[in-house]
């Protein structure tokens, strides 16, 4: 039996989304940046797309810019504030997925910018009266903080930023690559100038991804060329998978509350079995508070052993799918930065499950069992 539990490094597609995308991937080939019939259908859907995207997402149709996927999309968002605002200051985790940390670094080895870290708790939550005392000492900073956390799920209270920021005139970029679709977003409501996704992670294809541009926050292009993407990112676009994007924030939203009721389930479930059948284990981040971790994610701290470098091995070998970390980092040497950020003293195991729609409450009681009997617990 394969058991796959690593959704937050990307999620099976949606059979509805690969039938949206089908069509543009046979009949309807057209460049949309040609004038002819077949071009101009193609057009069409993609506009349609943005527009469905952004009715989601309540805001505008010329918020949303679609990228190759999150990091891209960071990426941009970073360069393109500092450029526009002539920004100086950053203020940012320790515990930010890498796509924001090496953007970040490479801006400050050029002499760019200068890097604040704001303090986390014991949880691994932002201070905020830390960040409002950064905020104080470097008004109108780029902040930079992800809503969700890849690795242990921990999430950050989007309007409180959003709030600080308005206040000190800074600009507000958060990666919500792991929290889209699986959360609503409006736009309306919060204060966020800079925002990012990617259709992999809530059930679309690989290889797009979008950018939300508060549109009195506008900042430059990074990839230049065709006037594609409102000017912001030129070359043809990947029309199928706008589509799939699209479609697949659509169904996310539809089925929301019925998915996030299963998945909450998964995942107390998985707590409650590791609780039963492993002594010492405990959970990294916060993981245990339903209203302040990601739903999603589920990150085990595993009793010391010599044997926990191998643990995703022996899952694998059992036909159990999870990670260690963050997938973006698998092969590194270096271990996780986030657990390494957090628990540097720690010697203990971790394994991070991650939790999709269609997985199964035997699939959780297996998985657990596995874990515990390759952590040398006889069951």
């Amino acid at each position: 039996m394969s058991i796959y539990l690593d959704n937050a490094a990307t999620t099976p597609l949606d059979p509805e989304v690969f039938d949206a995308m089908k069509p543009f991937l046979t009949e309807d080939f057209g460049n949309p940046s040609s004038t002819h019939s077949h071009g101009r259908k193609v057009r069409a859907a993609i506009e349609s797309a943005r527009k469905k995207v952004a009715e989601l997402l309540n805001c505008t149709p010329g918020e949303i810019i679609f990228t190759s996927g999150g990091t891209e999309a960071d990426n941009t968002l970073i360069l393109g504030s500092v450029q526009t605002y002539g920004i100086r200051d950053v203020i940012t985790s320790a515990i930010e997925h890498h796509a924001v940390i090496h953007t970040l670094e490479t801006l400050a080895s050029f002499g760019r910018i200068s890097i604040h870290h704001v303090d986390l708790d014991e949880k691994g939550h932002v201070d905020f009266a830390h960040l409002e005392d950064l905020l104080k000492r470097y008004p109108n900073a780029l902040i930079s903080l992800m809503q969700a956390n890849n690795e242990v799920g921990n999430l950050l209270d989007m309007k409180r930023a959003g709030e600080l920021a308005r206040q000190y005139q800074a600009y507000f970029h958060s990666d919500t690559v792991q929290a889209m679709g699986h959360y609503r977003h409006n736009m309306k409501d919060l204060y966020v100038c800079g925002m990012t996704a990617a259709a992999h992670k809530f059930h679309g294809p690989k290889g797009i991804g979008l950018m939300y541009i508060r549109k009195d926050h506008k900042i430059g292009q990074l990839i230049h060329g065709g006037s594609q993407e409102r000017d912001m990112r030129g070359g043809t676009e990947n029309v199928y998978g706008i589509i799939g994007l699209a479609k697949a924030l659509e169904i996310a939203y539809r089925d929301m509350d019925a998915h996030t009721r299963h998945i909450r389930g998964l995942k107390s479930r998985m707590i409650d079995k590791l609780r039963e059948l492993i002594p010492g284990v405990t959970f990294n981040g916060d993981s245990e508070n339903p209203d302040r971790s990601l739903y999603t994610v589920l990150s085990v701290s595993l009793p010391e052993s010599d044997e926990n470098d191998m643990i995703l091995f022996n899952l694998d070998l059992q036909g159990i799918s999870a990670s260690g970390g963050s997938a973006c980092s698998s092969g590194a040497s270096t271990g996780s930065h986030v657990l390494n950020a957090l628990y540097p003293e720690s010697r203990r195991g971790a394994v991070r499950f991650s939790f999709s729609k269609y997985n199964t409450p035997e699939e959780i009681d297996l998985a657990a069992t596995k874990l515990s009997q390759i952590c040398g617990v006889a069951v």
